[in-house]
C-alpha cells in the first residue's frame, strides 16, 4: 500500500477485472484500476516481491528477464507513473529467481533469492545494491546463504532479518532465518536456537523488538 492509499499488487496473472494486465497492477483502494499507472506490456514471468523507493519509485523483483520489451534479469525500478527508470541499471541482472527487495531509509536496496551472481559479480542469495542498480561494496555477507533466501525484513536500528531454507549463514549455523548487521555481518546477539523445523517465508519485526515468522 502505498502512501497515497493506492494498492500495487503482484504476481503470476495476466489479468485484473477481466482487464489485460501482466503481473502488477496499481489499484485504487475501492479495488479499481488505477489506469494513470501504465506498465505495457509488463513481466513476461512471476514478480515475486515489490516495494517503494525513497523517492517514490517501484522496485520489482521476479523471474521475469523481460519488462515492458525491456530486458531486465530480475529487477527494474519503475516511475511513479510506471514507465521504466532508466538510470537504474542492473546491467546482466541476477542469474536465477530473485524472491524479496526492501528498500532501506538511505535508498540503498537489499535484494535476496535463488542467485548466485548480480551483473557478473559473485554473491551469494543476498545482495545490497546502490539506487542506481550498481554493487554496495560496503555490504559484505561473505559466503552468504547456505540455500534459498525466501524473505527479507529490516528492523528499525538497520539490522536485517534474513529468511529462507538454509542451514548456515556465511558459515555460522543459521537454520532458515538470520540477523545480520548493516553491514552485512552475522549479528551474533540474537540467539534463534535450533530455529525452524522448516523454510521461513515471512518475517514481520514488531515495533516492541518481538518478531514474527511465518512459513
Amino acid at each position: 500500500i502505498q502512501d497515497n492509499g493506492r494498492i500495487i499488487i503482484v504476481g503470476d496473472f495476466t489479468s485484473y477485472n477481466g482487464k489485460a494486465l501482466n503481473r502488477i497492477a496499481r489499484l485504487h483502494d475501492d479495488g479499481s484500476v488505477d489506469e494513470t499507472f501504465n506498465v505495457g506490456s509488463g513481466a513476461n514471468f512471476s514478480i515475486h516481491d515489490v516495494s517503494e523507493t525513497v523517492d517514490g519509485g517501484i522496485v520489482l523483483v521476479g523471474d521475469f528477464n523481460n519488462f515492458n520489451g525491456a530486458q531486465c534479469m530480475g529487477i527494474v525500478v519503475l516511475h511513479e507513473n510506471g514507465e521504466i527508470d532508466k538510470l537504474f541499471d542492473s546491467g546482466v541482472g541476477f542469474d536465477a529467481s530473485a524472491r524479496s527487495v526492501v528498500v532501506q531509509d538511505d535508498g540503498k536496496i537489499l535484494v535476496g533469492g535463488f542467485f548466485s551472481s548480480y551483473n557478473g559479480n559473485d554473491t551469494t542469495r543476498l545482495v545490497r545494491l546502490n539506487p542506481d542498480g550498481s554493487r554496495d561494496p560496503d555490504f559484505d555477507c561473505g559466503s552468504g546463504a547456505g540455500g534459498s533466501v525466501y524473505t527479507l525484513a529490516l528492523q528499525s536500528d538497520g539490522k536485517i532479518f534474513v529468511g529462507g531454507s538454509f542451514g548456515e549463514f556465511n558459515g555460522l549455523k543459521r537454520n532458515a532465518i538470520c540477523r545480520l548487521n548493516p553491514d552485512g555481518s552475522v549479528d551474533p546477539t540474537i540467539n534463534f536456537g535450533t530455529g525452524p523445523n522448516g523454510s521461513v517465508l515471512a518475517i514481520y519485526p514488531k515495533a516492541d523488538s518481538k518478531i514474527l515468522i511465518g512459513g
